[in-house]
């Protein structure tokens, strides 16, 4: 199980550390409180502040670290059942674990779905737009369409759901770079 914490040697803030964490430093994209960039219902009212947020954190932007590495050195030789990661930077993807041996349980810039019609589109189609400060809109119905990164209010994947057969075959579980806290909206 990987969390933020294995990112940030990439460059990449986590989210609660005092003064250099994400929710330290949102004051630029003049929200109501942390939070709201990552909340269904704020998004649906102002995209904006996420898309610029997205900007800063889109795959391509940063590059994975020896932890990444490790992770992969393990799936190399065998010994990775499955990586469960928090991360929504794709540096797993990045560091060459396979996605059938990914469970991103906070979603994924890998693919977005259009908030309107529901259609689904691989996540590079709509980058262009992200970079150039634009909101991405579905090309059939203009509806928003959002990266596929789970959000406050929303289900974590399906994909989630292998570790309750995934944990009892492990010999052994890591957890790098979480404390595996929940947010008080979590609890």
């Amino acid at each position: 199980m990987a969390g933020a914490g294995i990112s940030t040697p990439s460059g990449i803030p986590d989210f609660r550390s005092p003064g250099s964490g994400l929710y330290s430093n949102l004051e630029q994209y003049n929200i109501p409180y942390p939070e709201a960039i990552f909340e269904l219902g704020y998004f649906f009212v102002n995209p904006k502040p996420f898309f610029t947020l997205a900007k800063e954190l889109y795959p391509g932007n940063y590059r994975p670290n020896f932890a990444h590495y490790f992770l992969r050195l393990l799936h190399d030789k065998g010994l990775l059942l499955r990586l469960y990661t928090q991360n929504i930077d794709g540096l797993e993807r990045v560091a060459g674990i396979p996605p059938d041996r990914l469970v991103e349980a906070h979603g994924t810039f890998a693919t977005a779905t259009c908030t309107v019609c529901q259609r689904n589109f691989p996540g590079e189609d709509f980058r262009g737009d992200v970079m150039g400060d634009r909101i991405p809109r579905c090309p059939v119905c203009t509806g928003v369409v959002k990266p596929d990164i789970v959000f406050f209010g929303e289900q974590l994947p399906q994909r989630f759901l292998l570790h309750l057969t995934d944990f009892p075959m492990a010999d052994l579980l890591f957890v790098i770079g979480t404390s595996l806290e929940l947010d008080a909206k979590d609890k």
